[in-house]
């Protein structure tokens, strides 16, 4: 029997980490209380209330929840007038959504490498990248950190390009003491089960363009103009309302978003101390303008050079075995199978034909992220305590330490 809890030793922790999602009873009264107010959807307070407060919270005069943060990119795309024929420059390593909500536009994904110090979008490969069809370009604050806003919001300026920030991993984030979703011209939040604050799902357009954010709201709600008669759908929307329950758990859940951060925070700075400690072990950089980082997820880089050529899939299942519950995380957003389905919708190719081709394309940080280095840990993680964090770095250690078992 090895030391190791893969080779039948005693694993580092057997207790769960903190539970994700936390509620409490201010959540089932709140929820109670919209049930019995009869009004479950479009019509009552609980939406426009929250809408209204996170826009506030995060720097911004108007607010759109929506059903979920796909829609929240795609309305506001469509409300810029983005669609057939246009490009959008997206980072290559993010969630599948930042790419279909600019297909579901018909317009096409650009897919720009990463910075591999941030693992955000590199300005300056999205500069190479932009054409006469560029149109916009989404900058994703990944795990949390905000992208670098200053060079992104110069060369859209330069080009004249619309930017959309997808915040769904940056609730509270700051770049240079400015909340995200407020420095480009929309910002975009998604409430999925495993985001920072929840409400199972849903999301929301943020701005400080009121033309844009009124598009939003129109076509959001099947077409309507605010103000206008029910039946009367001037513009070609969607239903992708969010419902009251949803807007009433997200306005307690808001309650908890600073304290949660707070914690979270300090837990990531520890974590970054002690596994810096470990050869072969790299925590991501936080860019020094980053003033807030929102640590949706906590990444390091795993260097296998450093761990006898141990492969990281095989560093993963031992980490795993101790307790601590470490993914890889993304494989390279044009290496996936929807972009093959999306070359039969005529309306997202006609313009384009089989000027591009995904598989042939190799972005080299992006690649080393997703195939070698990138090592996850989820954001209820860091919720935990001291001796919670402490049992990441015995883990991470003791497979350091007993890694001949792993190569026999």
């Amino acid at each position: 029997m090895g030391k190791l809890a893969i080779n039948g030793g005693k694993p580092v922790r057997t207790q769960d980490f903190p539970r994700w999602p936390i509620f409490d009873e201010r959540e089932k009264k709140i929820l109670i209380e919209v049930l019995e107010s009869g009004k479950w959807g479009i019509g009552g307070k609980k939406v426009p209330e929250f809408s209204e407060k996170f826009a506030a919270m995060h720097g911004t005069r108007y607010g759109v929840s929506v059903v979920n943060g796909t829609a929240a990119i795609e309305i506001s795309l469509t409300a810029a007038g983005i669609g057939g024929g246009d490009e959008v420059i997206v980072p290559a390593y993010t969630f599948l959504a930042t790419a279909s909500a600019v297909l579901f536009t018909s317009a096409l994904p650009i897919f720009a490498d990463i910075d591999p110090a941030t693992y955000t979008i590199d300005p300056a490969s999205l500069e190479k990248l932009i054409t006469k069809r560029t149109k916009a370009i989404i900058p994703v604050h990944l795990g949390g950190q905000p992208a670098d806003m200053d060079k992104i919001m110069e060369i859209a300026g330069k080009h004249h390009l619309l930017v959309v920030e997808d915040c769904a991993q940056a609730h509270l984030a700051e770049w240079r003491g400015k909340r995200v979703g407020s420095i480009g011209d929309l910002g975009t939040f998604s409430f999925q089960s495993s985001k920072n604050m929840t409400s199972g799902e849903g999301g929301i357009i943020i701005s400080n363009n009121k033309d844009l954010a009124e598009k939003c709201w129109t076509y959001h709600n099947c077409g309507r103009t605010r103000g206008g008669v029910w039946y009367h759908h001037p513009y070609l929307g969607w239903n992708y309302r969010m419902t009251e329950f949803q807007a009433a758990i997200l306005s307690v859940q808001m309650e908890r978003l600073k304290e949660h951060s707070r914690i979270r925070v300090e837990n990531a700075r520890y974590l970054t101390t002690e596994l810096s400690k470990i050869t072969g072990i790299e925590p991501l950089k936080t860019d020094e303008r980053v003033t807030v980082h929102a640590w949706h997820l906590y990444i390091f880089k795993y260097y296998k050079s450093k761990f006898d050529n141990l492969p990281r899939g095989v560093f993963l299942k031992a980490l795993n075995a101790e307790g601590i519950p470490a993914t890889s995380g993304y494989v390279p957003l044009y290496k996936e199978n929807y972009l093959d389905e999306a070359k039969s919708r005529p309306a997202i190719y006609k313009t384009f034909g089989n000027e591009y081709d995904y598989k042939n394309l190799n972005l080299p940080n992006t690649e080393q992220a997703c195939n070698e280095q990138a090592v996850w840990l989820t954001q209820n993680i860091l919720l935990g305590d001291r001796k919670d964090m402490d049992s990441i770095v015995e883990s991470v250690s003791k497979v350091k330490n007993n890694i001949n078992e792993l190569k026999s």
